[in-house]
C-alpha cells in the first residue's frame, strides 16, 4: 500500500484480474482460496488490491484459472504512464476494486445505449443527493 492507505495500482489491477477470471470460469473464492491454500477472506483482499498476492499464490492461482501469470498483467500500462495522479484514474480504479466494479463492468455494455444513459443519470442523482446529505449533516 502507499503511504495514504490506499492500494497500489498494480495490487488493483491484478486483483481485478484474478476476480475477472474467477467469475468468468464460475469459480467461488472459497472454491480457488481452497485451491491455494488460503482462506476466502484472504482472497477477497487480494481482489479489491488491498494486499499484495505473492508469487506462490499468483503462480497456483494462474494454474487453477488455466492462464499464464502474465495474463494477470495484461492491459496495465507502465506506471510513469498510467497517469496514477489523475483523480479521474484514481476514481476508476477505487471502483474496480470494490466487490460490485467489476460485476457492473462487465453488464453495462451489454445494455442498451438508453438504458446506460439512464443509469448514468441516476448515478449523478445519487451522488448529488449523497454530497447534499453530507454537506446538511
Amino acid at each position: 500500500m502507499t503511504a495514504d492507505h490506499e492500494p497500489h495500482l498494480v495490487d488493483i489491477h491484478v486483483g481485478a484480474r484474478i476476480r475477472l477470471r474467477r467469475k468468468a470460469m464460475g469459480l467461488t473464492q472459497t472454491q480457488l482460496a481452497n485451491s491455494v491454500g488460503i482462506t476466502f477472506q484472504q482472497l477477497q483482499k487480494y481482489e479489491r488490491g488491498a494486499n499484495r498476492v505473492s508469487a506462490s499464490k499468483l503462480y497456483g492461482m494462474a494454474v487453477t484459472l488455466q492462464i499464464s501469470v502474465a495474463w494477470f498483467f495484461e492491459g496495465m500500462a507502465s506506471l510513469e504512464d498510467s497517469g496514477e495522479s489523475d483523480p479521474r484514474t484514481q476514481a476508476v480504479l477505487r471502483f474496480m476494486a470494490t466487490k460490485e466494479g467489476v460485476e457492473l463492468a462487465s453488464l453495462v455494455p451489454q445494455l442498451p445505449m438508453a438504458q446506460r444513459l439512464q443509469i448514468l443519470a441516476l448515478a449523478k442523482t445519487l451522488s448529488m443527493d449523497d454530497e447534499a446529505e453530507r454537506a446538511a449533516g
